[in-house]
């Protein structure tokens, strides 16, 4: 695993556990109003935590804590996060997943091996906006604009030309982030197929949105609902100024009253639904 960070005390990451976050290096996706620029982008990466480090500060702290989150970045993308994730339960600890949801492989893995207690999934948008929202508006390259090869038959935003020539290292795997998508299509299909998933686990879940304008609107969330329809718990996550990957946009949060209408929208398709 590569261990970018750890968080050693967190009493609201973790329902019902008072538990650390260990922050895994690397993503696929290029969210703008991502608040982790250190753990995404290869440039600004931070040197890694040794995992023995952290094995010992966890040994010291048996009785202590209850849980580990583990998150990112997208923790999904390291080659040995199940085992990692097993090895946690291992030393009796609990265990949260946070995930993207776009390594359905990876996830059902995960979810099969019967070790995480809970799994907290981003809805980036609805669907139709996933490829703008998942990969930065001022960074993303347009498929036309390089050649015309089967994986690239239409005009689709992949991910950043920028990070082209840093292959991010993976879990001890080299990936160029540029191929991790052949088109929206596949998108699509990760998102839903990681959304059946984590809803027919039987594992305590949640999922989640983090809200901004001009990425989001109220009206989304009439299809964000028909996507995660008859899910547990939903949390719509107001945007908060702070640093960001894309420094150039103008983001700025909801309005109360559009934070309440879209609460009131998305009960009508979830079971749970609240407002950090």
């Amino acid at each position: 695993m590569q261990i970018a960070g750890l968080q050693k005390l967190t009493l609201v990451d973790f329902p019902g556990h008072v538990a650390a976050t260990v922050f895994t290096r690397g993503c696929n996706f290029r969210c703008g109003f991502c608040h982790n620029p250190e753990l995404v982008i290869p440039e600004r990466y931070n040197p890694l935590l040794d995992e023995k480090e952290l094995f010992n500060f966890l040994e010291s702290r048996y009785g202590k804590l209850t849980g580990i989150c583990i998150t990112g970045g997208e923790p999904t993308l390291q080659k040995d996060c199940d085992k990692f994730i097993s090895h946690m339960k291992a030393l009796g600890f609990d265990v949260k997943l946070d995930t993207n949801g776009s390594n359905p492989k990876m996830l059902e893995k995960i979810i099969k091996d019967g070790d995480v207690d809970y799994i907290a999934m981003d809805i980036k948008a609805n669907l139709s906006k996933y490829p703008q929202i998942a990969i930065s508006k001022s960074e993303f390259l347009i498929s036309n604009q390089i050649s015309n090869t089967k994986s690239q038959k239409s005009a689709i935003p992949l991910l950043p030309l920028s990070s082209r020539h840093h292959d991010l290292e993976l879990g001890g795997m080299t990936r160029d982030p540029l191929t991790a998508y052949s088109g929206s299509t596949d998108l699509v299909s990760s998102i839903q197929k990681s959304i059946n998933l984590i809803m027919n686990s039987g594992i305590p879940y949640e999922f989640r949105t983090t809200v901004c304008h001009p990425l989001h609107e109220v009206n989304d969330f009439y299809e964000i609902g028909e996507l995660i329809k008859g899910a547990d718990k939903y949390f719509i996550q107001q945007f908060v100024k702070s640093k960001h990957i894309d420094s150039h946009a103008q983001y700025k949060p909801f309005s109360d009253s559009e934070i309440e209408e879209s609460k009131n929208i998305m009960t009508q398709f979830v079971k749970n639904v609240e407002i950090r």
